[in-house]
């Protein structure tokens, strides 16, 4: 028995379940997509009913995130459950951008900050700022 269970996929030898890639790409976008609206993980947890420090296991990929809650948190989170499997390839190992890349961060962290700014005007002036360097780079 413990050797069909040392070898079934994502089960220790001792039978425990252990997180699999999949589960740790999931995890990652949650907690981009948190990020992007602008959510603190306690609000975060309000909106799914569970506990801060439950919020967070399911962020860091510490704990697994079953079919009816992964729901609930696609509601909470305004997405359809495909966006935390978008980029998996079944067949082809771990996930594809596993980790934030350091552009990816800075994305995330602007988008956080501009959902936290109050004045519509400032918004747009950020934008149009966003715009111009844009344009800027594209002619060099």
């Amino acid at each position: 028995m413990n050797q069909l269970l040392s070898k079934a996929p994502g089960r220790s030898l001792a039978g425990r379940s252990r997180a699999l890639d999949v589960d740790r790409y999931v995890s990652l976008r949650i907690r981009q997509r948190r990020i992007m609206l602008g959510l603190t993980q306690q609000q975060m947890a309000e909106l799914i009913g569970v506990t801060y420090q439950q919020a967070h296991k399911y962020e860091t990929g510490i704990n697994r995130i079953s079919a009816g809650r992964l729901y609930q948190i696609a509601r909470a989170l305004g997405v359809d459950i495909s966006y935390f499997f978008e980029d998996v390839d079944p067949g082809a190992g771990p996930p594809r951008n596993q980790q934030l890349m350091p552009q990816q961060r800075m994305l995330l962290e602007l988008a956080r900050n501009f959902s936290a700014i109050k004045n519509r005007k400032h918004q747009e002036a950020i934008c149009h700022l966003a715009r111009v360097l844009s344009d800027n780079e594209g002619r060099r």
